[in-house]
């Protein structure tokens, strides 16, 4: 994945990633949607940089719907589980591929970032789509951030908790998510800065960007276009 914030960390046994993802666990984890919304986003086979891959979750549903994918992170142990795809091993910000892609995407929430990580987040999406390209983007929908509270759910078997939800300032939640598989168990605590929409077209446009559409009713997903 990449780095959201620097109180990020987390838990569990087996490799815990600088930004406090779990690989274990992240290999167990399946796709939830996510690769139809960026499919019909964007025309057929068009290439994908995937900013944050982990082990593929994403990634390997796009190659099946045709996509060439380079799955980009800063994690070797995540690179490890991804197949039929291009990997790059390497931070988001420190990106520098030299080349084009049809499309960028920014998945699991990054651009909720701190401000100084999104910018170079958004830059490194900058860099590499084309002048005709799209960058998709998932952010934590706005509203979310007054409705987030302690929660659980259970999904495929595995129990996810959201716990120690606190609001340390009006743009911010701070939060743990526990996730538990049989008699395993990770944590990855986390703070995620909410962007409301005249927040958001000020990021995308320092970094020469601006929102095309909205993909999902939520806002949670949003296509944007190289301004100019």
């Amino acid at each position: 994945m990449g780095r959201v914030n620097q109180a990020s960390h987390g838990t569990g046994p087996g490799v815990i990633t600088p930004d406090g993802c779990a690989v274990e666990f992240y290999a167990r984890m399946t796709a939830m949607g996510e690769p139809a919304i960026v499919h019909d986003a964007l025309r057929p086979g068009a290439s994908i940089l995937e900013l944050g891959s982990g082990t593929g979750r994403i990634t390997h549903p796009l190659v099946a719907l045709g996509h060439p994918v380079v799955a980009v992170d800063e994690s070797p142990e995540m690179l490890a589980y991804v197949h039929d795809a291009e990997t790059v091993c390497s931070r988001i910000e420190d990106l520098a591929l030299g080349r084009p892609f049809d499309a960028v995407l920014l998945a699991s929430h990054l651009i909720n970032a701190d401000p100084m990580t999104r910018t170079a987040f958004l830059a490194a999406c900058r860099r590499h789509v084309a002048d005709d390209g799209r960058v998709i983007i998932q952010q934590h929908p706005p509203d979310w951030f007054a409705a987030a509270a302690d929660a659980e759910s259970t999904r495929d078997g595995i129990i996810f908790r959201m716990r120690n939800v606190s609001r340390p300032a009006p743009n911010l939640i701070a939060a743990t998510v526990e996730y538990v598989d049989g008699h395993q168990r990770w944590t990855q605590t986390f703070t995620a800065t909410r962007l409301d929409e005249t927040e958001l077209a000020g990021a995308l446009g320092d970094a020469g960007l601006r929102l095309e559409r909205y993909l999902t009713d939520d806002h949670g997903w949003l296509s944007a276009a190289p301004a100019g």
